[in-house]
C-alpha cells in the first residue's frame, strides 16, 4: 500500500511577528479543519496508509477522530521534544518507511527543517505558518488529490514534482545548515526571539526566490527580478546606505524602504562570502546560526533541494489522464 506522510506543526503561525506586525493567527482548530479535508482527498486518491508526526495538540489524531475513511493511520514512534527536531525526525522516518509523498502544514520554516530530513520523498507544503513564500495557499482537499496521486504513481514524480534549490551556510568549508528561501545576515547578535523582521541591522540578504507579490525578505529582492522555485539561480543583495530605495513588505502589515547597494545574482554552487562577524544569520525568517569572530562563512547556491510537488501541473496531468473522470461508452 502506498503512504502518505503528514506533518501538522502544532507551532507554525504563533511567533512574535504577531505581536510586532499585523499577522493574524492561525490556530490548530483551523489545521485539524485542513488534514480532515486531506484525508478525504487522500482517500478519493487511493490512499489507504498514512503515518504521522505526534504533537503535543494532537492535530492528525483530531482529524481522524469521528472521520469515516477506510485508512490505516501510524503515529510515528519517537521522544519528541516540541521543537523543529521533531520535524526533522518525523521525516526522517517517514523516509525510511518508504513514504510516496510529505503533506506538511506550515510555514517556510517548518519546511526547512522538513527538508532536511525528507531525502528524495516529495513534499506537499500546505501554508498555516508566517511568511509562506515556500508553501502553497491551497485547498486541502486538492492537496490530499494531488499528494495521493504523486504517491501512488498515477501521476509520476518526473510529471508530478520539481527539484527546488537551497541556500546552504557554509563555516570553515562545512554546510552547517540550509535555508528554501532566504538567509539573512545581521550584525544583532542578540538572539531573544528567533524570528527577524528589522531591518536597520541586516547587512546582506541571500534570495533562493523572489516574487513582487510575495511577502518577508524574498519580496524584497522580488521588486528587482523576479526568480521562479525551480530556477538554478539566487539573489545576493547587499544592504547599507546610499544605495537604490527598494519600498517591499518585510512582515504582515510592515511596509519598509530598504537602501539596496548591490545585487548580485549567484549560479549552482557558486558562494558568497559573509562579511561581518560576530553576527546572526537568520534562515527562512528565524535566526539559527552564529557567525564568531574570526570564522570564515559563506553563503551558497544549491540546486540539490528538495523534491517538491508541483499541484496544479499533478491535476492537470490527472485531469489528461481522465483519473478522476474516466471516459465510459453509451449504448
Amino acid at each position: 500500500m502506498s503512504l502518505v506522510g503528514i506533518i501538522a506543526n502544532p507551532a507554525s503561525g504563533k511567533d512574535i511577528r504577531r505581536l510586532v506586525a499585523y499577522g493574524s493567527v492561525f490556530d490548530n482548530q483551523e489545521k485539524i479543519r485542513i488534514v480532515r479535508r486531506i484525508l478525504l482527498g487522500l482517500q478519493a486518491a487511493g490512499i489507504q496508509r498514512i503515518a504521522y508526526m505526534p504533537d503535543y495538540h494532537g492535530i492528525v489524531e483530531r482529524a481522524l477522530d469521528g472521520l469515516q475513511v477506510d485508512m490505516e493511520a501510524e503515529r510515528l514512534q519517537f521522544d519528541t521534544k516540541a521543537d523543529q527536531r521533531d520535524s526533522i525526525k518525523a521525516a526522517h522516518l517517514l523516509s525510511q518507511k518508504g513514504a510516496g509523498c510529505i503533506v506538511t502544514l506550515g510555514g517556510d520554516g517548518t519546511n526547512r527543517v522538513v527538508a532536511k530530513g525528507a531525502g528524495r520523498v516529495p513534499i506537499l507544503p500546505l501554508s498555516t505558518g508566517t511568511n509562506n513564500v515556500f508553501p502553497y495557499m491551497i485547498e486541502g482537499t486538492v492537496a490530499g488529490l494531488a499528494a495521493g496521486l504523486i504517491a501512488t504513481g498515477k501521476v509520476s514524480r518526473k510529471e508530478g514534482t520539481f527539484q527546488s534549490t537551497r541556500l546552504e551556510v557554509v563555516i570553515e568549508g562545512e554546510v552547517v545548515d540550509i535555508a528554501l528561501v532566504d538567509a539573512v545576515v545581521s550584525t544583532d547578535v542578540f538572539i531573544g526571539s528567533r524570528a527577524i523582521w528589522k531591518m536597520d541591522k541586516i547587512r546582506q540578504v541571500f534570495l533562493n526566490r523572489t516574487s513582487p507579490a510575495s511577502i518577508g525578505f524574498s519580496s524584497i529582492g522580488g521588486m528587482l527580478r523576479s526568480i521562479a522555485a525551480q530556477e538554478p539561480v539566487s539573489m545576493y543583495l547587499k544592504i547599507g546606505n546610499n544605495g537604490r530605495p527598494v519600498t517591499a513588505p518585510i512582515a504582515p502589515g510592515i511596509i519598509e524602504t530598504v537602501s539596496v547597494k548591490d545585487v548580485q545574482l549567484m549560479a549552482d554552487w557558486e558562494s558568497v562570502d559573509i562579511h561581518f562577524a560576530p553576527s546572526v544569520v537568520a534562515l527562512d525568517g528565524e535566526r539559527e546560526v552564529e557567525i564568531k569572530k574570526g570564522q570564515e562563512a559563506a553563503i551558497r547556491l544549491s540546486v540539490n533541494g528538495p523534491l517538491v510537488v508541483d499541484v496544479e501541473g499533478t491535476m492537470t496531468f490527472a485531469m489528461k489522464r481522465e483519473i478522476f473522470a474516466p471516459a465510459t461508452s453509451i449504448s
